[in-house]
């Protein structure tokens, strides 16, 4: 099968410049509500890669995510969001980036064309065949995110991939690719839109799906959130109170004393 990058596609539309700002938002609005129907195509794969990643991490293994530009930072942005939301350690979820953090907030130049640099990365952090590593590249051609999926794959690391290309490189190299189809984008190859919301939906999937089946939430709360700003500690008030019939002053000691919802309300059933 010959390898399109849809990615790079020309728009659908011609003369952006000339479009009133009502028919911009109109036009994009229009595009992003085809994202969501184009992961809903992947989710087999997604699904395949969830498995991997919980038994991988219930072995004691961690997750990596590896990527460039806009791919990189929405890895570390869902890494970084899995401590807070979820409870666990903070290197339990890991995002890289090619060109090192400086790359979260300004574009390293060249630095996802370098193949070997991605292992490096990861060799830094002492990385075992328990760990699970995810490459994410809208266009499925970095060479960064390629070249740490063959190392990877090498060293007996299982892999996946979330790219917007189907047939790419990056899916015939991951072992667990998925393959999120959103067609050409508004702007012509401006990847961080409906690409950059598909990864997006797909890594909130995964960590997400992954964190339940560790039995990081009870019912649909977030019963090991990290207790770290005002309104997440009143979210976590309200969240004994529905537990467990205690007042609020009641709840808010039990929470002070215990410091998660999940051990206040075990400690409050236990006496």
């Amino acid at each position: 099968m010959t390898f399109t990058k849809t990615t790079e596609q020309s728009s659908h539309y011609e003369q952006l410049e000339k479009m009133s700002v009502n028919e911009l938002l109109q036009n994009i609005n229009t595009e992003d509500k085809s994202v969501p129907l184009a992961v809903e195509k992947a989710l087999p794969a997604i699904e395949l890669t969830v498995q991997k990643v919980v038994s991988q991490l219930q072995k004691g293994g961690r997750l990596f995510y590896i990527g460039a530009g806009t791919s990189g930072r929405l890895g570390v942005v869902d890494a970084s969001e899995c401590p807070p939301t979820f409870g666990v350690p903070f290197d339990l979820v890991v995002g890289i980036i090619a060109g090192g953090d400086a790359a979260i907030r300004k574009a390293v130049e060249f630095a996802e064309d370098d193949v070997n640099q991605a292992w490096k990365d990861l060799s830094e952090f002492n990385i075992t065949t328990n760990d699970f590593v995810i490459g994410i590249a809208a266009s499925g051609t970095t060479p960064y995110v390629i070249g740490g999926l063959e190392q990877c794959n090498l060293n007996q690391i299982p892999t996946a991939c979330i790219t917007c290309n189907q047939g790419s490189p990056l899916s015939k190299v991951a072992q667990f690719p998925i393959e999120v189809v959103v067609g050409p984008e508004f702007v012509t190859g401006s990847s961080r839109m409906k690409a950059g919301t598909a990864q997006k939906l797909v890594l909130n999937m995964i960590s997400t799906a992954t964190m339940i089946q560790l039995g990081k939430v009870k019912g649909n709360k977030m019963v090991d959130m990290q207790l770290s700003n005002n309104k997440l500690v009143d979210r976590g008030i309200r969240m004994i109170m529905a537990e467990i019939p205690v007042s609020y002053e009641e709840a808010a000691d039990l929470l002070q004393i215990n410091g998660s919802v999940r051990k206040a309300i075990t400690s409050f059933l236990n006496e």
